[in-house]
């Protein structure tokens, strides 16, 4: 390891302003920035609305904001267009979960990296060869990209938490569902391009069950701040009471960084503390066809690419309810 890696976990009350400074003064966020400097902001906006458990709550995103004021004046929000095969844009998400006022009333930059100029990340995989585009304000112009994720379970990656997050950061929902047989490999080479340091969980609320979308509602109450995204994944996962090398990306993620155990971490306050009810993931009937494309390259291509995609899912949604109510505020 080249650097003490730090954990701050805390209970939240309901301005989380206090408890993101102590978090950002104790892994010496001053330390990483100056005046000036482009931090950029990642949450998590996952559905057409604000969903609790599912994304970054707005609250937690203006109290980050005013925390970093102290620090930077530029500071950039950004997230790309979702829905996958359903797609929707992330200009309305926004508009619907408050982020286009809370931008504009502290004077910050709001993107849709969607709609941003690119550049090609080049890397080979299982003698494949790699080429994912990225937004050039992402590699080129940020100094410091701040993660920040919402803690739950993911119906094909096990658990979804900082390292996770930046796949919203692939520009165009079609091509992530394409990349998604070589997730592990694609998310580990997204997170060093960009450099990713600052891991912020919200874990005001998680996702129990099932996710990344729908599934139980937990009140957790705490949030935690890091200095290195491995760990925090790896901390927030036994929080849950997941064990982090059950998850696949996080392990091939855990050979290629070898950062240490958690007797190499140092913590604020014990971890275990903050352990609450025990999540765990229990497949839908209707998951297991996305579970299998996320695993198969062939099969992707099917659901996806291919000309029976859109028969194929014409036909599920005779059965399945659909994942979004794009008119409901």
């Amino acid at each position: 390891m080249s650097k003490t890696v730090k954990i701050f976990l805390e209970h939240i009350d309901n301005t989380y302003l206090s408890q993101i400074q102590d978090g950002l003064s104790y892994i010496d966020f001053s330390s990483m920035i100056k005046p000036g400097d482009t931090i950029f902001v990642k949450p998590n906006l996952t559905f057409p609305y604000y969903k609790k458990g599912v994304m970054t709550s707005p609250r937690c995103i203006e109290q980050l904001i005013i925390a970093l004021k102290g620090y930077s004046d530029n500071i950039i929000i950004g997230e790309a267009d979702g829905g996958g095969y359903n797609k929707f844009s992330m200009d309305e998400v926004f508009s619907k979960t408050g982020l286009r006022s809370i931008a504009k009333k502290h004077n910050i930059r709001l993107v849709n990296l969607s709609k941003l100029p690119s550049r090609n990340i080049n890397f080979q995989y299982k003698r494949r060869k790699f080429a994912v585009p990225i937004p050039l304000l992402l590699l080129d112009e940020v100094k410091l990209f701040i993660t920040v994720a919402v803690p739950k379970i993911h119906s094909c990656t096990s658990v979804s938490l900082s390292i996770k997050n930046q796949w919203g950061c692939i520009q165009e929902p079609m091509l992530r569902l394409k990349l998604h047989p070589y997730f592990a490999k694609v998310i580990y080479q997204i997170n060093k391009a960009l450099n990713v340091q600052i891991s912020v969980i919200d874990g005001r609320f998680g996702l129990n069950r099932n996710g990344p979308l729908r599934g139980e509602l937990v009140n957790l109450n705490w949030i935690l701040v890091a200095n290195n995204i491995l760990a925090a994944d790896m901390v927030g996962s036994m929080i849950l009471g997941i064990d982090p090398f059950s998850v696949d990306y996080l392990r091939f993620y855990e050979k290629n960084e070898n950062i240490g155990g958690f007797e190499f971490f140092k913590f604020n306050q014990d971890y275990k503390k903050f352990i609450g009810p025990k999540f765990y993931l229990k497949r839908g009937f209707w998951d297991y066809p996305g579970y299998f494309a996320f695993r198969s390259s062939f099969l992707a291509y099917i659901a996806y690419n291919s000309p029976l995609a859109r028969i194929l899912h014409k036909g599920m949604y005779l059965f399945r309810e659909k994942f979004y109510d794009y008119e409901k505020s």
